[in-house]
């Protein structure tokens, strides 16, 4: 339901789709898995979302891609931060206004993914779309994770948190996937390195090497799964169609700045093993307060 203005309206109990959205079903996160993710800093999980859900992200996903060119033309904007109108869009922290979201991000799946490589004890830190437009979708530079967090709080000392990046389309080069540097390679197991502004795009940018990484060609449905330490980077997509990707990201403990305060979001998802997250309770205390940009 949408109010006159065309936002959604919450009617009834809040998150009430919350139990049937959840038919998504566990995954086994084997040795091998957690072997790639702590050795090299990823994994991938191939086609481990259903089709419903798939269908479900899918439509989510339209929703907010209209909410961000609806708020840019309020604005009388093409750029916000990275975000540029038709070429490539993040979209963060705005599951609350969805009844079905919520099903997802602290469903069976990913409890079953994050208790695999993270453990148990989970919160869940941010969530976006990330979204190429036809044929002239940007690429996305060689960053870190991490390197958000530490360009604007230097010498943060966070622990590395997890990125499931889940491919809402087939992924290939041509569309714009991405490409995950191995710490092996980079040297970036427990190590962020410094990121700089990359001019006309505002991208951090934290590697200038020649290395290519490794390329993630991946089915609709598949997640890739790499730490907030990872390098990695994505190509233009230069195809007649949207390139299009849900990011859920995780964390083993609340992620604070230096003086104290929150950075993104810090919503229990599982302690002690079990799933503790409750809708009722998923309000503004576990959100940080908006930054100035």
């Amino acid at each position: 339901m949408k109010n006159q203005s065309g936002a959604r309206c919450k009617v009834g109990p809040r998150y009430d789709a919350y139990s049937q959205a959840d038919r998504s079903e566990r995954v086994e996160v084997t040795q091998q898995h957690r072997d790639e993710f702590n050795s090299r800093g990823f994994t991938v999980f191939e086609d481990v979302v259903d089709d419903a859900t798939l269908s479900m992200l899918r439509e989510e996903c339209a929703y907010f891609l209209g909410y961000m060119d609806a708020s840019m033309d309020a604005r009388g904007k093409e750029t916000l931060g990275i975000t540029h109108r038709g070429k490539r869009y993040f979209i963060s922290n705005l599951y609350r206004e969805s009844r079905r979201l919520p099903g997802f991000l602290y469903g069976s799946l990913m409890e079953s993914v994050t208790r695999g490589l993270l453990g148990d004890t989970v919160y869940l830190f941010n969530e976006q779309w990330v979204v190429k437009g036809p044929e002239q979708g940007m690429k996305f530079a060689w960053h870190q994770d991490s390197g958000y967090v530490n360009f604007r709080d230097p010498g943060n000392p966070h622990a590395p948190y997890l990125t499931c990046w889940i491919a809402l389309d087939d992924m290939t080069e041509a569309n714009g996937t991405i490409f995950v540097l191995p710490h092996e390679v980079a040297g970036t197991r427990q190590n962020v390195l410094d990121h700089l502004v990359e001019e006309g795009t505002n991208d951090l940018v934290g590697y200038t090497g020649d290395e290519p990484g490794v390329r993630i060609d991946v089915k609709a449905g598949s997640i890739a799964a790499f730490s907030s330490t990872s390098l990695h980077r994505s190509t233009a997509n230069t195809t007649a169609n949207s390139r299009r990707a849900y990011l859920a990201q995780y964390s083993l403990e609340p992620i604070v700045g230096q003086t104290g305060e929150l950075w993104g979001m810090a919503v229990p998802f599982v302690q002690g093993g079990a799933n503790v997250y409750d809708p009722a309770t998923d309000d503004d205390r576990y959100v940080a307060k908006r930054r100035q940009r």
